[in-house]
């Protein structure tokens, strides 16, 4: 589903057939103590070593140094990445340096990755790990780009490269991998998504995107805007009403534990393009909200993960889908939309729409399924970048359970989230003269006003709303990602549904 990343993993392979193997590449790791066995029989020559000094290579973590192989040899290039200190290797390191790997890749087509260390023999866990950041660093979203390589003009289909990591247990690698290779994808699904120009994906074509989860198994469902006025979501339907391109909410249930075991929940916000309605934004950079569906693509990257590893949990994941547009039918400042829940919310700023929408998916999501807890993710505010950058996400609760085990999730993924307050004084900045409540507060907290809004529609269930407006589109490129749109989100709640709600 996703656009797949030119990396074609040939195999898991003893480190000992590294030695024989031809290519135009071999890609050593060396730790603090320098190269393993394994790994130096692949550099028979000590080409490589003998380039250590002068480059002052020690092992230091990501640290690279290339050279050119002899002529004698059978493939181009060797090159060493740095793993540090083998202690220090945790999941994401293996990560990283999976995402380094693939940096020095460039124009090879044939790969050996020597998996040894000099103080310890990875495990298939950390090959897989390593791979997963090979691909993920590998991303690249060009499907628009015509390439003329070639004399005659037409564009030249790139070629996949093939890699193979040698390690000690290449079956156990093999089995890692298909778990970690589902979430990956995921991953890409989630990128592709937001990365996808609006012209293109509208709320139409992303629920047809979502209805294709049912080939892993996941039941869809998808509500049009006549199921949804029946339903009396007023509040989703008052932002998509300016806009052409109608409405959808998409229902998707992977049913992987046990049948009468209450699902887990994650909502997201889908807003395919932003204009801000009649509250409109500025031109410059308006562009860029082609990414305010960030949440709706994390939830469905990650229910595609969950089905491709078969994730043994019941999981819903709810995403309403709308494009805030601008024409004589739209939603105006001032007006009073009724949401499903039966609250009335007068509506004085058409750019604080994706509230709007998740007012009504969530109160949805908890009449329906009931679920254990609910978790919704937006690219809501430009506040909670101005509070917090863009390397963590907002993270507010009405639970400190859910709180604690999205922030160990965050942490192990590096998918990091900041806990913001909530309380009745900010709460209070939303009570309206003319209806139950209104859509903005004051000039300050806006971040804060946002998720107290969202609380009114969550009932007592344990529920976390994630602002990811800093993580998932334009955040700053790391060594697993080179993309406008990141994926933030899928990797931490599978760490979430993994380490805590299996069965």
């Amino acid at each position: 589903m996703s656009q797949r990343p030119s990396i074609a993993f040939a195999k898991f392979s003893a480190p000992q057939a590294a030695a024989n193997k031809k290519g135009t590449a071999f890609v050593l790791l060396a730790d603090e103590g320098g190269l393993s066995d394994a790994a130096k029989a692949c550099d028979p020559g000590k080409t490589l070593e003998r380039a250590f000094p002068v480059a002052e290579f020690t092992g230091k973590f990501a640290s690279v140094v290339e050279v050119l192989a002899p002529q004698e040899a059978s493939l181009d290039r060797l090159v060493a990445i740095g793993a540090g200190k083998v202690s220090g290797l945790d999941d994401y390191a293996w990560l990283k340096l999976g995402g380094t790997i693939a940096a020095s890749l460039r124009k090879a087509t044939d790969v050996a990755v020597v998996l040894d260390l000099a103080g310890a023999s990875p495990s298939g866990k950390d090959a897989a790990s390593l791979a997963a950041g090979i691909l993920l660093r590998s991303y690249s979203f060009d499907k628009y780009k015509t390439r003329k390589d070639k004399d005659d003009g037409k564009a030249e289909p790139k070629k996949p490269v093939k890699v193979t990591i040698h390690m000690a247990d290449p079956a156990a690698a093999k089995k890692a991998f298909t778990d970690a290779e589902a979430v990956i994808d995921g991953v890409l699904l989630a990128r592709d998504l937001v990365n996808e120009p609006a012209n293109v994906l509208g709320p139409v074509e992303f629920a047809a995107r979502a209805k294709e989860l049912e080939a892993l198994g996941v039941k869809v469902e998808i509500l049009a805007e006549k199921e949804m006025k029946k339903l009396g979501m007023g509040s989703l339907l008052g932002v998509a009403q300016g806009s052409p391109r109608g409405a959808r909410m998409a229902i998707m249930q992977w049913n992987g534990g046990k049948p009468k075991d209450s699902p887990v929940a994650f909502v997201g916000k889908g807003v395919t393009f932003d204009t801000g309605g009649n509250s409109i934004k500025p031109a410059s950079g308006m562009e860029d909200m082609k990414g305010d569906m960030g949440g709706a693509a994390a939830v469905t990257g990650l229910m595609h993960a969950l089905a491709a590893r078969k994730a043994k949990a019941n999981v819903v994941g709810v995403i309403g889908l709308v494009e805030n547009a601008v024409d004589g039918h739209a939603q105006r400042p001032g007006d009073i939309v009724t949401s499903m829940s039966g609250q009335t919310i007068e509506v004085l700023n058409t750019d604080a729409e994706g509230r709007l929408v998740l007012a009504d998916a969530l109160w949805y999501c908890n009449d329906r399924f009931q679920p254990k807890f609910m978790v919704n993710l937006a690219t809501l505010t430009g506040a909670v970048m101005v509070a917090l950058g863009q390397h963590y996400a907002g993270l507010f609760s009405n639970n400190d359970e859910l709180s604690e085990k999205l922030t160990a999730a965050g942490q192990a993924t590096q998918e990091r989230l900041w806990r913001m307050p909530l309380g009745a004084e900010y709460d209070k900045l939303i009570d309206s003269k003319n209806a139950d409540m209104k859509n903005i507060g004051g000039r300050y907290g806006g971040a804060i006003i946002a998720a107290q809004f969202l609380q009114r529609f969550v009932k007592d269930t344990p529920w976390a709303h994630l602002d990811i407006a800093g993580t998932a589109m334009g955040s700053p490129s790391n060594e697993i990602n080179q993309s406008w749109g990141s994926g933030f989100g899928v990797r931490l709640l599978d760490r979430l549904v993994r380490d805590n709600y299996e069965q």
